[in-house]
């Protein structure tokens, strides 16, 4: 008889609903006659769940998982064995001192924000890519969709629109490294269709120059609606799938 796992439960059934609502908000989101609605990438945000909460959504069909912090990240994937069953993807705020280790695991990094960051993480997957072969890392450019943004805020909360350009021309000619598209976070207390909108007006203009880095990684919970509208091609939940975060000491 198999255990029962009240957990495994309870995730499947956040994991259902949170589908279904990134299925209707694309079944509802504008598109050219004719062409049938893309469904995003669903990324769980599993920080400060443990790794048995990884192994349970892998169970449940789960490959992308996002986490924010290197240390957590680093250990998660030493213990959630199974190869290429998990795509981790990086997505806070990353010192250039820990470019080493993400270069490791992480399938992409989706706050990649500054030049000196770019310069980090190429010197980490050329020595990466040298001793494993491991292919190359995809990078969102976080844009910080703040309108009133300080310019000499830049690098904290994502790079400006106007920066764009340059950091993506940095990615695309660092070996090692894949320009995938942009990221972005809501404003806090914004109204996220206004913000997302922005960000879907960087991204065109990034596609313009690079075609191939069509990727638009934004929306979580509370406004993945709003995200899918704009063009979003990864969302990333937590609290959805997996509950209120644990307490830490």
């Amino acid at each position: 008889m198999t255990p029962v796992d009240p957990r495994a439960d309870v995730l499947a059934g956040n994991l259902a609903r949170v589908r279904e609502r990134i299925a209707a908000a694309a079944a509802a989101a504008p598109r050219a006659a004719g062409i049938a609605a893309a469904t995003p990438a669903l990324i769980v945000v599993t920080k400060f769940h443990p790794a048995a909460d990884v192994r349970r959504l892998v169970a449940l069909g789960v490959r992308d998982v996002g986490e924010n912090r290197d240390k957590e990240a680093a250990q998660k994937a030493v213990d959630v064995a199974g190869g290429d069953a998990v795509r981790w993807h990086f997505i806070g705020q990353l010192q250039s001192n820990k470019a080493r280790s993400v270069a490791r695991y992480a399938h992409a990094v989706h706050s990649v924000d500054r030049l000196q960051l770019v310069a980090s993480l190429g010197r980490a997957m050329a020595a990466e890519q040298d001793a494993t072969g491991r292919a190359d890392l995809e990078c969102f450019l976080q844009v910080n969709l703040d309108p009133d943004a300080d310019p000499d805020a830049a690098g904290r909360g994502g790079a400006l629109p106007a920066d764009v350009p340059a950091l993506a021309d940095a990615v695309a000619r660092t070996p090692g490294l894949e320009l995938a598209g942009v990221m972005a976070v809501a404003p806090r207390g914004a109204d996220p269709d206004a913000a997302f909108e922005r960000l879907a007006r960087v991204s065109a203009a990034l596609v313009a120059w690079h075609p191939a880095a069509t990727g638009m990684s934004a929306g979580m919970s509370g406004d993945l609606e709003q995200a899918v509208r704009w063009g979003a091609t990864h969302l990333r939940v937590g609290s959805d799938v997996l509950g209120p975060r644990p307490a830490v000491g």
